[in-house]
């Protein structure tokens, strides 16, 4: 975990967790988490801890991870929004508040898993073609070392 973006996805997951928990939490207790659903409460809190493995997986760069968050949270609220967001949008009729908001936390939590995979991809890749600028100069040009190797030859230094 070597760069800002790193930390904000991983920041941004534990956030969208407590979120979740606290939604969880409130559904257990039979309050209202200001009108946020819990779809199955069964399979929520096991999202729960698989998602701390997860995150555990995420901290330490493994593909694994993410790809388990991904797959778990889209097999998960893209139910949701098959059953209850996407007949609502294509009826013409008004999209229900609870049901927009709760479509809006199910597609956050699809966008962070895939946005948490895509940056874990990209610093694989960029680890196996490293290419650093600052030394790239130095050890890459052989024109460079050429000219510098035939101007040595050449004793440009008079002695008297």
């Amino acid at each position: 975990m070597k760069t800002l973006a790193s930390w904000l996805t991983l920041m941004f997951l534990g956030l969208f967790w407590l979120l979740r928990v606290s939604i969880t939490l409130a559904a257990q207790f039979g309050s209202d988490f200001g009108g946020f659903e819990v779809f199955n409460p069964t399979v929520e809190i096991l999202l729960l801890f698989l998602s701390l493995l997860c995150f555990v997986f995420i901290a330490k760069r493994v593909i694994w991870g993410p790809i388990i968050y991904v797959v778990g949270y889209g097999w998960y609220f893209g139910s949701y929004l098959i059953s209850n967001f996407f007949p609502a949008l294509t009826s013409g009729e008004q999209i229900d508040m609870i049901v927009l908001q709760n479509s809006v936390v199910a597609i956050l939590g699809i966008v962070l898993g895939l946005i948490s995979l895509l940056n874990i991809a990209y610093e694989k890749t960029k680890l196996k073609h490293f290419s650093d600028n600052k030394t790239d100069w130095y050890f890459d040009n052989e024109k460079y070392e050429r000219k510098m190797d035939d101007r040595a030859d050449k004793n440009q230094y008079r002695t008297l």
